[in-house]
């Protein structure tokens, strides 16, 4: 199809286009006239004291030297007899035994933990009163080591 049967939206079309082009390669041209290009130095960006990023470099004056002499570490021994206790009561709020697990509000800080069937040692119901353990689970606080509390 010759251009003479073009319809005047393919011409609009392809005249943009052209357009388009043209303003590209003046682009192109002015970026390569000014040649200004982009360093590692441009890049770096610098942290203050106080935290701040700026584009200066620090002042050395003010550089603290620190020896690793001055620098104390200290390791503190877990006392399980200080230790939070991780044996807790609570109430079993919810419980699906089909799929086979459920949540515990704990009686302590009212916290709902989640428990799972494996993590039982007598089998439970809704509304009875457990002790049990508290560990980390991938979603969050699990109850490991149910049981029946019994009085």
């Amino acid at each position: 199809m010759g251009r003479s049967q073009e319809t005047y939206n393919k011409k609009e079309v392809r005249n943009k286009k052209e357009k388009k082009r043209k303003k590209k390669e003046e682009k192109r041209a002015k970026k390569k006239v000014e040649g200004k290009k982009s360093s590692y130095d441009d890049m770096i960006a610098y942290v203050d004291e106080f935290g701040i990023i700026t584009a200066t470099p620090p002042d050395p004056d003010k550089k603290t030297v620190v020896k690793a002499e001055d620098i104390e570490l200290k390791i503190t021994k877990n006392n399980p007899e200080n230790g939070p206790d991780f044996i807790r009561k609570g109430v079993i709020s919810f419980f699906n035994e089909s799929k086979g697990y459920g949540f515990i509000r704990d009686l302590e800080s009212g916290q709902s933990v989640f428990v799972h069937v494996k993590d039982l040692l007598e089998p439970v119901k809704e509304n009875n009163i457990v002790i049990f353990e508290i560990g980390k689970g991938p979603k969050g606080p699990t109850a490991m080591k149910v049981k029946l509390f019994k009085q």
